[in-house]
C-alpha cells in the first residue's frame, strides 16, 4: 500500500521520515500492513518519543537512537546547543576553550570517544556543512578536527534532535563513523513563541542575555513557512590570578604591568544572531516542495598568553631572559650595548636607559614596557540553503534536493606586535580568514515490496563538492620586516597573519551511490543491509557496508546488533591549512608553525600526503519496555586505522637550518616547532551506553525519572613515536572521563514544574594549556554537579522559569601547587564541565 501525501506538512511526516532514516531502516512491513490511521498514530508516537524524562530511544530500531524535544533542550541555563546536548546524550562530550586560538570560536565535540568530524550532522535529514575553524588545540580527542558548528543552531528553531549512536557510513556518508545527529526544524503553520533569558555566573561575571522567537505562518491552505530567530550576547569571564613573573616585575617597580596580566576565561560574545527558515508546500496529493536555510553571525573576543617583557623569545630576548633582544637600525647589532634582563625591572637599569637614548638601537620594551597579552577576535558568518521536491511516482517514494552552505571565520589580533618591523609596528592586525563551502545534490528512492513478510528497498545518489579557502591578511600581519634577520619574530605575534604563500582556494568533489534493504523474517527477526560506494576526486573510491539485526524475544524484550565499515577522507582544510600558534611545553611558551603535510618544512620532518582513515564498527544491545519502564543497553567497539590527527610538536633544530633554507623555508631560526596532519596511529574505542526512564506519580503530580550513562574506553594500538608523543597518546586514551552519567527527575503539577538533574563525571587526564608534561598534567578527580529549574505557567501561555546550573558550585579540578597560577590560571582547562562554576538564570516565555 502507499501513504497519502495530502497535507503532510501540516502533520509530522517529516519527523517520521527523518526518524526512520536515522534508524538505518525504512518502515517495517508490519507498519505498512496496518491501516493509514494506524500509521498516522505511529507517526505521532515516534515524533514525541525522546523526552529527557520519558523514553527517548526508538525501541523498535535495530540501532540506538535518542530523540530530544526542543522543550527538553531548553531545561538548561545555557543557550548554547552544545551544552544542551551534553546533558542529554550518553557518550557526548565537549569542553570550553579559554585560550585556544580559533577553537575558542567553535567548540569541538565528540560522540563515542571520536573527534567531531567523525559525526555527521544533518538538518532536516540533509548534510550540514563543516565549520571553517579547525581545532588546533582541541584537547586530545579533537586535536586537529574540523567538525560542524553545532552552536549556530538555536533551540527556538527546533522541533527535536535525533541522535544515532552507531556507525552509519554506509547509509549517510564516509564521515558518519561515530554516528549521526539530525536537527529537525519546526514545521508548524501557526502559533509561535518568544522568550527572554538572562543569567550570570556566581562569580558575578559572564552575564548573558538571549532573546529568541518562532512563528509559524500558513502558505495558502497547503503549506507553511516557519521562521525562527535568536540574538544573544555574553560578557567574558575571568578565572585568573596574577602570574608570578608579572607580579615580580611589578614589585620591581614596573608600573606598566596589568593585574591580572592575563585573562583566563570565556571570550566575550557580541552580536550573536541567527535566523532559520523552514518552508513546505503540497503541490498536489502526491508531490510537494520544501526549502530551509539559515543566516548567522557572531563575534568573539578572547585572550592569549602574557608576553613577559624580560624573556619572551624573539620579542624581548633570545637567550631566555639573560639579556634583552636589542635591534640596530643600521643592521649591526654589535654597535648596541648589551642590556641585562635578568633583573627585577629592566626599565630602571642604566644599560636600558642608555640603549633608549641611542637612536640606532631599540627594543620592543619601548612600545610595550610592561609586556603584553594579545587579544584574539574572530567573526563567524554562517549560511545555508536547501530546496527540494519529494513525493510519489507509481509505487516509489522519491526525494530530490540540492543545497549549499558556507562558514567563514575572519580573524584579527589586538594589542600585539610584529616585532620584525621594529618600532614602526602596528599593534592591531587583520590577520585573514578561513572559509569552508559545501554543495550537495541528492536523489533518493524507496519502495515497499510485497515479498517475504515485506521488504523495504531504498537507493540513492549524492554529489558533493567542498572547498577550503584561506584569505590573505593585511601585510603587516605576515611580512618579514627589516629586523627579522636580527632575531625578531615575523608577523603579528600570537596569531601570524596569512601571507600570499598561504592564501588560496582548494577543493574536491565526490559522488556516492547507496542501497539499503530491510525485511522481517517471520514475526521476530528484522534484518537489514546497506552498501555505499563513494569516489573522491583526490583519494579514489571506497565501498562500505552495514548489517543490522533485531530479535524480539518477547513483547517486552528485544536484542539488536550491527556491524559496519567506515572511511573518512581528510578534509580539504586539514590538507591545506596554515597557521602559527603558541604552545606550551614544560611551562614555556613556544611558537609552533602548522603546515600542510607536503609543505617543505613539514616534509623535512616526515610529513606525507594524507590518506583516508578506515574503521570497523561492532555493536550489540538490548531494549526492554514494560508499562512505564524503558531501558536500552548498547555495547560498541570501533577500530580506526590510519587515524587522522595533528602531530605532536616537532622541534626545529639549529643543525637543520641550512637544509631548511635550501628547501625554501624562510627564517627557520624563528620557528620553534612544526606540526602537521598525519595518519600515524590506530585506535580501538569501546563503550557501553545506557538509557532508561520510568514514569510514575509522586507528590500528587506526574513524575518522570530518566538516566543516560556512558562508559567510553579508547586505547591507542599503534603510533609513530616520531610524530605522536606519549603525552598525546595519554590524552587520546584518558582525556575524557571514562564514566559519564546524568540522572534527571522531572516533576509536573498543574501550573508548576520542576526539573532536577545530577551529572556525574568520572576521573580523567587533566592537562593545562595542552601541556602533557608532569608539570602541567595529572589525573583529575571525579565530580558531581546538580542543575535545577523551576517553572510556573500563567494563563496557559506565559511561563516564568528560574534555575541554576551547577547549583552547588562544584569546583573544577584545580591546578596542582607547582603549577597553580604560573600561567595566570586556577583550573585545568581540559575539564568535562564548566570551570567557571555555578550559573543562575531566569527566563520568560510566551506562546501564542
Amino acid at each position: 500500500m502507499t501513504i497519502n501525501h495530502k497535507s503532510k506538512f501540516g502533520k509530522s511526516s517529516l519527523s517520521l521520515a527523518v526518524s526512520i532514516a536515522l534508524s538505518g531502516t525504512l518502515l517495517s512491513s508490519q507498519a505498512f500492513a496496518a491501516e493509514e490511521e494506524a500509521v498516522s498514530e505511529k507517526v505521532e508516537k515516534i515524533a514525541v518519543i525522546g523526552s529527557r524524562s520519558a523514553p527517548r530511544s526508538v525501541g523498535e530500531s535495530p540501532v540506538p537512537i535518542d530523540i530530544i524535544s526542543s522543550d527538553d533542550l531548553k531545561k538548561n541555563g545555557s543557550t548554547d546547543m552544545i551544552d544542551m546536548l551534553v546533558t542529554s546524550v550518553p557518550s557526548f562530550n565537549s569542553r570550553a576553550q579559554p585560550i585556544s586560538d580559533a577553537a575558542t570560536l567553535v567548540r569541538p565535540v565528540n560522540l563515542r570517544g571520536l573527534p567531531s568530524d567523525s559525526t555527521l550532522l544533518l538538518v532536516n535529514g540533509k548534510r550540514r556543512h563543516r565549520a571553517s575553524v579547525i581545532a588546533f588545540q582541541g584537547g586530545g580527542v579533537n586535536d586537529g578536527a574540523q567538525g560542524p558548528d553545532i552552536s549556530v543552531i538555536p533551540s527556538a528553531a527546533l522541533k527535536q534532535v535525533e541522535v544515532l549512536r552507531d556507525g552509519a557510513a554506509a547509509q549517510y556518508g564516509s564521515d558518519a563513523i561515530a554516528g549521526v545527529m539530525n536537527f529537525v526544524l519546526k514545521d508548524s503553520a501557526e502559533g509561535g513563541s518568544i522568550s527572554v533569558s538572562q543569567g550570570e555566573y556566581y562569580e558575578g561575571d559572564g552575564a548573558a542575555t538571549t532573546i529568541d522567537g518562532n512563528i509559524g505562518l500558513p502558505l495558502t491552505d497547503d503549506g507553511f513557512i516557519n521562521l525562527s530567530a535568536q540574538y544573544k550576547t555574553a560578557d567574558s569571564t575571568s578565572r585568573s590570578v596574577q602570574r608570578p613573573d608579572a607580579a615580580a616585575i611589578a614589585a620591581g617597580g614596573n608600573e606598566f604591568i596589568q593585574n591580572p596580566a592575563q585573562i583566563w576565561g570565556n571570550p566575550e560574545l557580541k552580536d550573536d544572531y541567527t535566523v532559520f527558515i523552514n518552508a513546505g508546500f503540497d503541490i498536489n496529493d502526491k508531490h510537494s516542495i520544501y526549502a530551509f536555510g539559515n543566516v548567522s553571525s557572531r563575534e568573539a573576543i578572547g585572550g592569549f598568553y602574557y608576553r613577559n617583557p624580560h624573556n619572551r623569545g624573539n620579542v624581548y630576548s633570545v637567550d631566555g631572559g639573560e639579556t634583552l633582544l636589542v635591534g640596530a637600525v643600521n643592521g649591526d647589532q654589535s654597535t648596541c650595548a648589551v642590556v641585562p634582563a635578568n633583573v627585577p625591572n629592566v626599565l630602571d637599569t642604566d644599560a636600558y636607559k642608555a640603549m633608549v637614548a641611542d637612536p640606532n638601537c631599540f627594543s620592543m620594551n619601548q612600545i610595550r614596557p610592561g609586556g603584553y597579552t594579545p587579544q584574539f577576535a574572530g567573526t563567524i558568518d554562517d549560511m545555508s540553503f536547501f530546496a527540494g521536491v519529494k513525493g510519489e511516482i507509481a509505487e516509489w517514494d522519491y526525494d530530490a534536493s540540492a543545497g549549499t552552505g558556507s562558514n567563514k571565520a575572519t580573524f584579527s589580533l589586538r594589542n600585539s606586535l610584529n616585532p620584525s618591523m621594529g618600532l614602526d609596528t602596528p599593534t592591531d592586525f587583520e590577520t585573514g580568514a578561513y572559509e569552508q563551502v559545501e554543495t550537495t545534490v541528492n536523489l533518493d528512492f524507496s519502495r515497499l515490496f510485497d515479498v517475504m513478510n515485506g521488504l523495504n528497498f531504498a537507493s540513492g545518489f549524492e554529489y558533493r563538492e567542498e572547498s577550503f579557502e584561506i584569505t590573505q591578511g593585511e601585510e603587516a600581519s605576515w611580512i618579514a620586516g627589516p629586523y627579522a634577520d636580527q632575531g625578531f619574530n615575523i608577523g603579528s605575534h600570537g596569531f601570524k597573519g596569512f601571507g600570499p604563500e598561504s592564501a588560496g582556494k582548494n577543493d574536491r568533489n565526490n559522488i556516492a551511490v547507496y542501497t539499503d534493504v530491510e525485511a522481517y523474517l517471520g514475526e521476530r527477526w528484522l534484518l537489514g543491509a546497506a552498501l555505499r560506494y563513494e569516489d573522491f576526486s583526490t583519494f579514489g573510491d571506497t565501498l562500505n557496508y552495514k548489517i543490522t539485526a533485531q530479535f524480539s524475544a518477547t513483547d517486552d524484550l528485544a536484542f539488536r546488533a550491527s556491524h559496519s565499515t567506515g572511511f573518512r577522507a581528510p578534509t580539504v582544510g586539514q590538507e591545506n591549512v596554515v597557521n602559527t600558534q603558541t604552545s606550551i611545553v614544560n611551562g614555556d611558551l613556544i611558537q609552533t608553525f602548522i603546515a600542510p603535510p607536503t609543505d617543505p618544512l613539514a616534509a623535512f620532518y616526515g610529513g606525507e600526503v594524507l590518506k583516508p582513515e578506515e574503521s570497523i564498527n561492532y555493536a550489540l544491545g538490548a531494549v526492554y519496555q514494560s508499562g512505564d519502564f524503558f531501558l536500552t543497553v548498547d555495547y560498541y567497539n570501533i577500530e580506526v586505522t590510519g587515524r587522522l590527527a595533528q602531530s605532536s610538536q616537532i622541534e626545529v633544530e639549529a643543525k637543520d637550518y641550512d637544509a631548511l633554507r635550501a628547501a625554501g623555508v624562510e627564517f627557520p631560526e624563528l620557528i620553534s616547532a612544526v606540526t602537521y596532519y598525519t595518519n600515524d596511529f590506530d585506535t580501538t574505542t569501546q563503550g557501553v551506553d545506557i538509557v532508561g526512564s520510568y514514569d510514575t506519580e509522586l507528590f500528587a503530580g506526574d513524575t518522570k525519572f530518566s538516566l543516560a550513562y556512558g562508559w567510553t574506553d579508547t586505547s591507542v594500538d599503534k603510533f609513530n613515536e616520531e610524530t605522536t608523543d606519549p603525552g598525546k597518546v595519554r590524552r587520546l586514551e584518558d582525556g575524557i572521563p571514562a564514566h559519564r552519567g546524568t540522572l534527571t527527575w522531572g516533576q509536573n503539577w498543574d501550573d508548576l514544574s520542576m526539573n532536577l538533574r545530577a551529572n556525574y563525571f568520572g576521573e580523567y587526564y587533566a592537562t593545562h594549556a595542552d601541556d602533557t608534561s608532569d608539570w602541567g598534567s595529572e589525573m583529575a578527580d571525579s565530580a558531581v554537579t546538580f542543575d535545577l529549574e523551576v517553572s510556573y505557567t500563567v494563563m496557559d501561555s506565559l511561563t516564568f522559569s528560574v534555575g541554576a546550573n551547577n547549583i552547588f558550585d562544584q569546583e573544577a579540578q584545580k591546578l596542582k601547587d607547582g603549577t597553580l597560577g604560573e600561567l595566570g590560571a586556577v583550573y585545568y582547562e581540559s575539564g568535562p564541565f564548566d570551570y567557571n562554576g555555578g550559573y543562575y538564570y531566569g527566563k520568560v516565555n510566551y506562546r501564542f
